[in-house]
């Protein structure tokens, strides 16, 4: 975005109709609340109740820029320079597609071609805005020449799970390693089984993300056997998709050998979060009492409190059962966290509620 071009945008009044303070307050919600939102639901697990009250909220702000129209782009700017992070960027293209504006999108793709993390806010607005709204951008993108438009192309069909027919079949085996790795999500998500030849290809693939993305869309057409070593390694890895990675690693193989490289996992120290977390993953009820021990163990409560409740979703609903206070959570934790412990389960009060249910013997 050029100097010029944002202060034109910048300088230009609002009609006497729009309430200036109202329409940035708008903006400025819809940002935060975007980030917020994407925060939750990169959480482990994700509370779907708190997201959609979320969702609520920015759907009321994103109809306030709506009616603003042409006059927000003031705010929409300034709120950018200001902070240009994935939730103003959000608000930047959501604005740029509902208006239909091909400068404004040329705009938002640039900046988010420049974004340090993928796109996300960009990526994001193509999730939000209808099919319709933002197909002929993608029938467009998705055979660009230009690597990224391919990238944007093939995200906005994730976030829709729609099939792009036989293109999906030429980015499987796309020249850039981001373009092949969304595709091979795609493939999976959409359980093209007519690409199985590509994505067992892409097991060997140069590139950590089509080779783990290739590993997922098999196990999601039930061919684990293959993409087992690959889920394991990623998910040991500790990268940005070891928890996906994990869940498609239970997934992929029999129970029994799953326990069997989780209790491996036990055993080292490094690793053993991973192995506390997968368990919960195994949808096994009976371990409530092994997972409360581990609660009372610095170093793995956290992955025994997300894996507490991935298997009793229902506990959100009691808001005693997590805290940060060192005085609840026990002078092991005070130590451990330097007296600032993050948002851990109490192991005691989860002991308790779980007898008050008869969970427990």
């Amino acid at each position: 975005m050029s100097a010029a071009i944002a202060n034109t945008d910048l300088d230009a009044a609002p009609r006497p109709s729009i309430v200036a303070e109202v329409v940035r307050q708008h903006v400025e919600q819809a940002a935060f609340l975007w980030a917020q939102r994407h925060t939750l639901m990169m959480a482990d697990p994700p509370d779907m109740v708190a997201v959609a009250g979320v969702d609520k909220r920015l759907e009321a702000n994103l109809d306030g820029i709506r009616i603003a129209g042409f006059d927000a782009w003031p705010f929409i700017f300034a709120a950018y320079q200001d902070f240009p992070q994935k939730g103003e960027l959000f608000v930047f293209a959501w604005a740029a597609f509902e208006q239909a504006d091909p400068k404004r999108i040329a705009e938002a793709v640039e900046m988010g071609r420049q974004a340090a993390d993928d796109a996300l806010g960009l990526v994001g607005a193509l999730a939000w805005h209808k099919p319709q709204t933002i197909a002929p951008l993608v029938r467009d993108w998705i055979g660009a020449h230009e690597a990224f438009k391919r990238y944007l192309g093939v995200s906005a069909c994730i976030g829709h799970s729609v099939d792009p027919k036989q293109m999906l079949g030429r980015l499987v085996h796309d020249p850039d390693a981001g373009v092949r790795a969304a595709a091979l999500r795609l493939a999976g998500t959409l359980k093209r089984t007519d690409l199985v030849g590509g994505m067992r290809h892409a097991l060997d693939d140069a590139d950590e993300a089509p080779r783990f993305w290739a590993a997922w869309a098999l196990t999601q057409l039930g061919s684990g056997d293959l993409a087992s070593p690959v889920l394991r390694k990623t998910a040991v890895s500790g990268g940005p998709d070891a928890m996906t990675a994990l869940r498609s690693a239970v997934k992929a193989a029999p129970d029994k050998d799953v326990r069997a490289w989780l209790g491996g996992l036990l055993k080292v120290p490094e690793t053993a979060p991973l192995a506390v977390r997968g368990s919960g993953m195994l949808g096994d009820r009976t371990l409530l009492h092994w997972l409360i021990h581990q609660m009372r163990v610095p170093t793995l409560a956290a992955a025994a409190g997300s894996a507490f409740l991935e298997l009793y979703p229902e506990a959100r609903e009691d808001g005693q059962l997590f805290s940060v206070e060192t005085s609840l959570l026990g002078q092991a934790f005070a130590d451990h966290f330097d007296d600032d412990p993050p948002f851990l389960p109490v192991a005691d009060k989860v002991k308790d509620w779980a007898k008050e249910r008869k969970l427990l013997d």
